[in-house]
């Protein structure tokens, strides 16, 4: 099946110049030269050869672009471990640093000196150190009868076989060694990869967030652009350069490869390339699951994340601490809600149902001389339909939830629960064990940035958004506490659990803790709270996921038969947030009629959007004065302008976040950071058009770390050409 699965993407690949765009595609590294892939890059303008991009067996590009953090990438531009990345990937550390008296979110953070550079807990660096393909491997245990199609996809099968293959490894003892097992092309191929961790990443730079995040949510996934979204880390390592936990006595990461950095800047219609790691795309839909993400995903997240913004940009807005304390959440639940109001526009805009429904047609007509093919996306539709009315009722459950970090408490319920049981069997050992896993959970979500009376505030504003969106009689069992016992009011039932739960406040907590009760915990009302909607939750995900199997194994066949036909060419997987290659060129775009958006903007539109009385468009007077003064030293373009952003037609999507924009030869030009408005159905239909992603220059970064930062140590340790 392998053999004949990668048979026909070469096939495909052969007629890709008539089918695909060179900007479309999440090309695999590990199948580059195999897919020829490459050959397209080099007629595309690439310099490189494959080995220098991906070498298994030695140093290339890809040694120097890893995961930064849990979503984000990162590249290596130092010798010594020095790391970039986009200000919102390290915008949770960064607030974390800050304080009022220390607000590095407002004020920036510049590291002069190695000593000065702060460590981050529970920070991550991943380096891509193998990539085995296992599909025989999988093959074999589904012929043996170990495993199925549909189970072989499953995070717990995988989970099982990269524990048993890596333990068969040279990686076997080290712990700082993760091995992933991921099916790709819906499970017609499996990679086995292994990530080398680092855990000692420090923060060396981030820009005032009037620069980081200039433009705020008025400018978020919009062009022209004029955000300097940039921060900077580095990774820490002991004496042998081998991973290690904090310690004073570890030292910067001595880096086998880095990033060259390219000063000539760019022009219309130059290669560009992106390497990173794309979270997920869902490209091969049929259109009536493009209906099922508009209207029972995006729909309920845009309502449920209104409410929730709309209180928190009010209490921000108010107090210093708060805005600090709930930065980093506010900034990712805006991102996705506008991310989600720009999808379901522009998959009307671009008509991809349209898009959607011609493919359909052309699988049907294919399907009529292929059996196993016949009736396949007539099963997915099916199926989508039944499962759309639990798709909408889960995730507006889930943002619910995710709207208050009260209910991050639900993680413990097993825990309160197995306390439950020792105290009434007297087992005190066990309780005083329990005792302190709860502390630790309760620790973890009460931490700096929880403030009770915003959470408080925050449940009192979702739970009536909730009880709007979804019927009465489908809602957990906890809104009828809230009418039988508070006459439907849901400010004193709110009230209630903060005021008297042991979860609600510091207070009741510790007094439980010193003198925990079966009957305490039974009569908890946070307690009954968290076990009507864990309930509820099971119920709904078991309904909700009964079509599952069916629906996968029907769009194994679907993937597979598109592979076959061609049309459109699934040459490369859905993105799965492994390390992909995108290339393309910078290229200016026409959003509409009369419109034509140039490729690049310069610091002369930062003063055009200045606004002192709009908290997204203030500029620091250092950096007006130097824009004023055209103080740019040799970070200008010939023409005496200060480049900030442009744009390339590279195929990008979450998890590519600060990923490098690399020109022809390998050398840094950029950051990517966003997409544009009108392209946001990207990551279910790619419009050759129209799609662009949006880059920080490196110029403008290099600029703003020395002119503005002062910080020539960093620039005198980059290698710059």
């Amino acid at each position: 099946m392998k053999k004949l699965f990668k048979y026909f993407a070469l096939l495909s690949l052969l007629c890709v110049t008539a089918i695909a765009r060179a900007d479309e595609g999440m090309w695999l590294l590990q199948i580059m030269q195999e897919q020829h892939s490459i050959d397209l890059m080099k007629k595309a303008g690439l310099r490189l050869q494959a080995s220098d991009i991906y070498n298994p067996n030695g140093v290339s590009l890809k040694d120097a672009v890893g995961i930064f953090g849990g979503g984000c990438t990162g590249e290596i531009i130092s010798a010594d471990g020095l790391i970039l990345t986009n200000h919102h990937c390290g915008y949770g550390a960064i607030q974390k640093h800050s304080s009022v008296d220390h607000d590095y979110l407002t004020n920036g953070f510049w590291s002069k000196s190695r000593s000065e550079e702060l460590p981050n807990e529970g920070l991550q660096f991943r380096f891509v150190d193998k990539i085995i393909d296992v599909t025989d491997l999988v093959n074999a245990d589904i012929k043996a009868g170990k495993t199925d199609e549909v189970k072989s996809l499953t995070q717990a099968y995988c989970n099982e076989l990269a524990k048993t293959l890596k333990a068969q490894s040279e990686y076997k003892d080290k712990k700082y060694i993760e091995a992933v097992v991921l099916p790709f092309y819906a499970g017609n191929s499996f990679y086995l990869i292994y990530y080398k961790i680092y855990s000692d990443i420090r923060l060396v730079a981030a820009p005032p967030s009037s620069i980081g995040k200039f433009g705020g949510e008025t400018d978020n996934w919009m062009w022209p652009r004029h955000t300097g979204d940039f921060s900077m880390f580095r990774i820490y390592a002991d004496k042998n350069g081998e991973p290690a936990e904090y310690n004073k006595k570890n030292v910067p990461l001595k880096t086998k490869k880095h990033l060259t950095i390219s000063l000539k800047g760019v022009q219309e219609g130059d290669y560009a390339m992106v390497m990173g790691f794309p979270g997920r795309t869902s490209r091969f839909l049929t259109a009536n699951e493009v209906v099922n993400r508009m209207n029972n995903q995006n729909v309920p997240r845009i309502k449920v994340r209104t409410a929730i913004l709309d209180y928190l940009k009010k209490e921000m807005a108010a107090n210093d601490t708060i805005r600090i304390q709930y930065a980093s959440i506010f900034a990712s639940s805006s991102n996705y809600w506008k991310n989600s109001i720009g999808m379901n526009k522009a998959i009307i805009d671009n008509h991809v149902l349209d898009a959607k429904k011609q493919q359909e047609k052309a699988f049907s007509e294919f399907a009529k001389n292929k059996s196993v093919y016949q009736g396949v996306v007539e099963g997915i539709d099916k199926l989508t339909t039944e499962m759309g009315p639990y798709n909408y009722a889960m995730t507006t459950l889930q943002e619910v939830f995710m709207g208050s970090q009260f209910n991050n408490m639900a993680m413990s319920l097993s825990t309160i629960m197995q306390l439950k049981q020792h105290l009434t069997a007297n087992d005190f050992k066990a309780v005083k064990k329990d005792i302190q896993d709860l502390k630790n959970a309760y620790n973890n979500v009460h931490g700096q940035n929880y403030n009770n009376r915003i959470e408080r505030g925050l449940m009192k504003t979702i739970l009536p958004v909730y009880a709007q969106m979804i019927p009465a009689n489908q809602c957990p069992d906890f809104f009828k506490t809230i009418d039988s016992k508070f006459g439907g009011d849901y400010n004193k039932y709110v009230d209630n659990m903060f005021d008297k739960s042991i979860l609600g406040n510091k207070e009741n907590f510790d007094s439980f803790t010193k003198n925990p009760t079966a009957k305490a915990i039974d009569e908890d009302p946070g307690v009954q709270y968290i076990m009507s909607a864990m309930i509820y939750a099971k119920a709904l995900s078991i309904a909700s996921n009964k079509n599952n199997t069916e629906l996968s194994s029907l769009h194994k066949k679907y993937i597979r038969g598109l592979n076959e036909m061609k049309q459109p060419t699934p040459a490369y997987p859905d993105a799965n947030f492994t390390m992909r290659l995108t290339y393309g060129n910078v290229k200016s775009y026409n959003p509409k009629d009369g419109v034509i958006n140039r490729y690049y903007t310069t610091t002369d539109g930062i003063l055009e959007k200045e606004n002192p009385n709009d908290q997204e468009f203030v500029v620091p007077a250092k950096l007006k004065e130097l824009i004023q003064n055209k103080d740019f030293g040799r970070y200008a373009m010939p023409n005496g302008e200060m480049p900030v952003g442009f744009l390339t037609t590279n195929d990008i999507t979450g998890g590519n976040s600060g990923s490098p924009v690399m020109n022809a030869d390998g050398q840094l030009i950029g950051a990517a950071f966003d997409g544009n408005w009108e392209s946001l159905s990207g990551d279910i239909s790619f419009n050759t058009k129209l799609q662009r992603c949006i880059c920080v220059d490196i110029r403008y970064i290099l600029f703003i770390i020395d002119k503005l930062g002062g910080c020539s140590n960093l620039i005198d340790e980059m290698t710059l050409d």
